[in-house]
């Protein structure tokens, strides 16, 4: 099925979608913490990356390269804004799959000033005559250009000034050991605790002039799976709520009164979340089903089950993925309040079977 680059994929237009839309890119910007003291969570990350940026500006030489794994919307973003303004140095963004061509590498890379920090998001979709060139810049700061082609070609080579390249990426095993092992500091994002995202919420509930309650910043926290962007966006929408249903302070029950509206339950599940549960307890009895007969029963492409729905429900427990196929576990039934069938007793078929 082909799709438009305008419209919005499954993951996109989900409120509690880690993705971010043009709508989150605007808000991001303005609630990004500035520095490591303003950044909430990934302690260890912090102190570690702290260690890195201080010792490099002492020495007065630029920063190792960093790369940062994880899920979407954990703040690798703003953890590269971050080590750019610690370090004093302007910031280059781009992504992977914007990088096709070795040429579209060079032009960025014979662009940088010196000290300049390049953000590559998604490095591990970049082409690979592209990797390959990225391999001697990083280690060696210069890079080889081909003029030419055939065999008159030429290669010319254009030494590059120091830079840090900062690589994100949600999918670190694709990216292949040669690269991997040019950075000098790699760091994993893990998902944030509830205690860690009511922080967020009411840091963010401040900088937007939002009136809130510890009860409400816990109610939303404990619905945002764990990440920072989600709490952001279920923030927004609560706000919207009690600004046209109340008076504009987000309580307990306000909070969750708002998120009922949108389908987020006190899990963090959505309508596909719990679609995909409710197919596999009440028409398949828990499973084991296969992947494709689930995604027919919901409605729903296989892809966007299986890269939608399913890693948050593994996350959380309540689906398990076997040889077989797909099974419902016991936080399944109790999350949706039914009650799992009763496996018949050792025996009872071969006495029937048979008479006995």
């Amino acid at each position: 099925m082909n799709r438009d680059d305008t419209t919005p994929t499954p993951a996109e237009e989900r409120l509690v979608g880690a993705s971010a839309d043009r709508e989150d890119q605007a808000v991001e910007a303005a609630l990004r913490p500035k520095d490591l003291g303003e950044f909430i969570g990934q302690e260890k990350v912090r102190e570690q990356l702290d260690l890195v940026l201080r010792a490099a500006r002492a020495r007065g030489a630029t920063a190792d390269h960093v790369l940062l794994s994880g899920a979407p919307g954990l703040g690798k973003t703003t953890l590269s804004m971050i080590i750019a303004a610690e370090m004093g140095a302007p910031i280059r963004i781009t992504s992977g799959p914007a990088i096709q061509h070795a040429g579209d590498l060079a032009s960025i890379l014979s662009s940088l000033q010196e000290g300049e920090v390049l953000f590559l998001d998604e490095i591990h979709r970049m082409s690979r005559p592209a990797e390959e060139m990225l391999y001697m810049a990083m280690e060696d700061f210069r890079v080889d250009v081909i003029v030419g082609k055939g065999p008159g070609a030429t290669a010319i080579p254009l030494e590059l000034p120091p830079f840090t390249l900062v690589g994100a990426t949600t999918r670190a095993g694709l990216l292949p050991p040669p690269l991997r092992d040019r950075f000098g500091f790699t760091a994993h994002m893990e998902f944030y605790s509830p205690h860690e995202l009511e922080r967020v919420v009411h840091r963010s509930a401040s900088l937007l002039d939002v009136v809130i309650e510890s009860d409400g910043a816990a109610e939303i926290a404990g619905r945002s799976r764990g990440t920072p962007r989600i709490a952001n966006r279920l923030l927004r929408r609560v706000r919207d709520y009690a600004q046209v249903k109340a008076d504009g302070v987000i309580t307990r029950e306000i909070a969750a009164a708002a998120l009922a509206v949108y389908e987020v339950d006190a899990r963090g599940l959505d309508r596909l979340d719990r679609a995909v549960l409710e197919a596999l307890l009440k028409l398949f009895g828990g499973g084991p089903v296969g992947l494709s007969t689930l995604a027919v029963a919901v409605g729903e492409e296989r892809e966007t089950v299986e890269e939608v729905a399913e890693p948050f429900l593994v996350r959380e427990g309540l689906l398990a993925r076997t040889p077989r196929g797909r099974v419902a576990t016991p936080a399944a039934w109790a999350h949706l309040g039914l009650t799992p069938p009763q496996a018949p007793a050792a025996g009872n078929g071969q006495r029937d079977l048979f008479g006995a």
